[in-house]
């Protein structure tokens, strides 16, 4: 594919945001601006704004007054629209005040977006999805490969990849990583399982028993390793233990994933059988047996 050549795309940061774009009034780099003529960017990438750190940093505003500005484009005369800095302008309206500090940039409408995902980054504003969301927007908006957004955003290609890969992962897990319920590393662990059912059973457990990233890759690990077992060819070597029917193999799936531990299952063609849970430690034993005494007062 052809590389886009949109001006500013594919020149760095310093590109898109250089002081010889400022607009200013008089001799000073910063104006002031009234909040009713600013309006926020609809295609901002942050989209959650916690209000009780938007009424922490208002109360620093309303006390000493906004210390870093805001940065805008002028979309009319005398009307405006944010590139960066929503937060702070939502915390401004909250302290009181009618104006605030503001740098004016000129920026096009395709590199605003960009000058935005880049300002939020930087600051880490920006949660999993969001990131996801924004890259998959600049790709489908410039049509860029993941190789070429590497280039314009100075991030590796790797890791585009995998915040995009999270966008495959069911809504309720992309709710949680959102939330910040799990974090990337949960997520990457999830996606090396196949099926979006297992993958929610997974997170249930994560949320539940808190389980830590290194906790979910070994459960994950263990439950592949199942899978991968289940679909050998029937004339691989065998190991020495007796063939277990599909619907024990599913039920030893899932009983390892709500336990959070290896299971084995064996049985005979009556369908008589034993289970066995497998734990590291005193505490991992302790645990299991939590799972069960809840199950019991239930």
């Amino acid at each position: 594919m052809a590389k886009n050549t949109k001006p500013a795309m594919g020149r760095g940061l310093d590109a898109l945001i250089t002081m010889e774009d400022l607009h200013t009034g008089g001799s000073s780099s910063i104006n002031e601006v009234e909040l009713s003529k600013i309006e926020a960017n609809p295609d901002q990438p942050r989209s959650v704004f916690d209000q009780e750190a938007l009424e922490e940093l208002a109360a620093s505003i309303k006390s000493i007054g906004l210390v870093q500005p805001i940065t805008l484009r002028e979309t009319a005369p005398d009307h405006y629209q944010i590139i960066s800095g929503e937060r702070r302008f939502r915390a401004s309206k909250i302290a009181g005040l009618t104006s605030v500090p503001a740098y004016i940039r000129k920026a096009s409408d395709d590199n605003l977006m960009v000058m935005a995902l880049i300002e939020n980054i930087q600051r880490e504003d920006l949660n999993a999805v969001e990131i996801a969301l924004a890259y998959q927007s600049l790709i489908e908006m410039h049509k860029l490969t993941q190789e070429q957004l590497s280039e314009q955003i100075g991030k590796k290609r790797a890791t585009i990849a995998n915040f995009l890969r999270i966008l495959k992962l069911p809504a309720e897990i992309q709710i949680g990583l959102k939330d910040r319920k799990i974090d990337m590393g949960h997520a990457k662990a999830l996606l090396s399982l196949d099926d979006a059912s297992t993958q929610l059973m997974v997170y249930e457990q994560i949320l539940e028993y808190g389980f830590s990233v290194r906790k979910t890759e070994e459960i994950v690990k263990t439950l592949n390793e199942e899978a991968t077992d289940e679909q050998k060819p029937a004339d691989a070597p065998a190991k020495p233990k007796q063939k277990t029917p599909d619907e024990f193999n599913l039920l030893k799936k899932h009983l390892s994933s709500y336990l959070g531990a290896k299971v084995a299952l064996s049985c005979n063609e009556k369908g008589a059988g034993k289970i066995t849970i497998s734990f590291a430690n005193d505490k991992e034993l302790e645990r299991i047996v939590q799972i069960f005494d809840k199950l019991q007062n239930n």
